[in-house]
C-alpha cells in the first residue's frame, strides 16, 4: 500500500553521537525522531506510532531487552518492527533479541548502506502486510469495506453510542430484483451496477464517521453514528433517489433501484448489535413487501 507521507523511524539511544550518525543516514528518506531516555519509549511509541524503531541494547535505566519486552506486551504497538542497534559481537545476545521479537540487527560502527538496507527491508515488509490487511478488509469489486471490517467498526461505534448515550442508526440496502437484472444483462453488467451503487454511497454520505459496507451479494449496510431516526430516513431517501437516477454504464444503458430498511438504536433501549441488524433487516423486508424502491423504518 502506497503511503502518502514518509515512513517514520524512531531512534532510541543514550549516545547523542549515535543518534546524529543514524539521523544523517536516514533523514533524507524517512521522518526521523529520537529519544535518549529508554523509560520514555513506551508512551512515545503509543502516541506517535512510528513505522520502525531502532533500539540500542545497552542503555542506563532500562536496557533494550526490557524495552522490547514492554513493547511486545502492548497490543497497540506490538507489531511495530524493532531493529536492535548494538556494538555487541555476541551470538547469544543476538539470539536473545530475536527471541524477544527483534526484526533485525544493525551493528556498530554504522555502515550507511547497511543501515539503509535493513530499514528499507522492514519498510517493504510493512508495505506487504498493510496491503494484505487492506485487501482482507475491503471488497475487491466495489472498494467498500467488507463484512469483517464492519464487525470491527460496529463494535467500536456501539460501545461509543452506549457510553455517550447517542443514537446509532443502520441502513440495510438491497438492489431490487438483482437476480433478474443479472440474468437479463449478464454478470458484467451486474458488477457495473454494484460499483455504481457503491459510488452513490461515497457521493451521498457527507460525514467522515458514516460507514458504508458491502454486506454480501447485492446487499449493503450503512452505519450512521449519532444519527436520529428522522435523519437516518433522510439519508436513506437521498440514497434511494440517487440510485434511481443513476445510469449504469455498459453495452446497454440501464438503471437499478434499491430498497432500504432503517432502524435506530437509542440509549433507552435494552438491545444488542444483533437485534439492531435484525430490525434493519426487518425494515428492508417491509420495504420490499410494499413494492420495492422505497425506504421503510421500524
Amino acid at each position: 500500500m502506497e503511503k502518502l507521507s514518509k515512513y517514520s523511524v524512531l531512534i532510541v539511544d543514550d549516545e547523542i553521537s549515535n543518534i546524529i550518525t543514524l539521523s544523517d543516514i536516514l533523514e533524507h528518506e524517512y521522518d526521523v525522531s529520537a529519544l535518549r531516555d529508554s523509560r520514555e519509549v513506551l508512551e512515545t511509541v503509543k502516541t506517535d506510532l512510528p513505522d520502525v524503531v531502532l533500539l540500542d541494547i545497552i542503555m542506563p535505566e532500562m536496557d533494550g531487552y526490557e524495552v522490547i519486552e514492554a513493547l511486545k506486551q502492548t497490543n497497540a504497538v506490538r507489531e511495530i518492527p524493532i531493529i536492535f542497534i548494538t556494538g555487541l559481537d555476541d551470538l547469544k545476545a543476538e539470539e536473545k533479541g530475536l527471541a524477544l521479537g527483534a526484526a533485525d540487527y544493525i551493528t556498530k560502527p554504522f555502515h550507511a548502506p547497511i543501515v539503509k538496507l535493513r530499514v528499507k527491508n522492514q519498510v517493504k515488509i510493512l508495505d506487504q502486510l498493510r496491503t494484505i490487511e487492506r485487501l482482507s478488509m475491503h471488497d475487491q469489486l466495489t472498494g467498500l469495506p467488507n463484512r469483517h471490517n464492519f464487525e470491527t467498526r460496529m463494535s467500536y461505534e456501539w460501545n461509543r453510542a452506549q457510553r455517550e448515550k447517542t443514537p446509532l442508526s443502520l441502513l440495510m440496502i438491497d438492489i431490487d430484483n438483482f437476480k433478474i437484472y443479472n440474468d437479463s444483462y449478464g454478470h458484467q453488467q451486474g458488477d457495473n451496477a454494484l460499483v455504481c451503487v457503491a459510488k452513490v454511497f461515497n457521493q451521498t454520505l457527507k460525514r467522515s464517521g458514516d460507514f458504508a459496507v458491502r454486506w454480501g451479494g447485492e446487499e449493503f449496510i450503512i452505519l450512521l453514528p449519532n444519527t436520529e431516526s428522522s435523519g437516518a430516513l433522510d439519508v436513506a431517501e437521498d440514497i434511494r433517489k440517487s440510485v434511481e437516477n443513476t445510469v449504469v454504464p455498459g453495452k446497454q444503458m440501464t438503471k437499478v433501484t434499491v430498497s432500504v430498511g432503517v432502524h435506530t438504536w437509542t440509549h433507552n433501549q435494552d438491545s444488542t448489535i444483533d437485534e439492531l441488524i435484525s430490525n434493519a433487516d426487518a425494515a428492508l423486508y417491509e420495504a420490499k413487501n410494499q413494492g420495492r424502491n422505497r425506504s421503510c423504518q421500524v
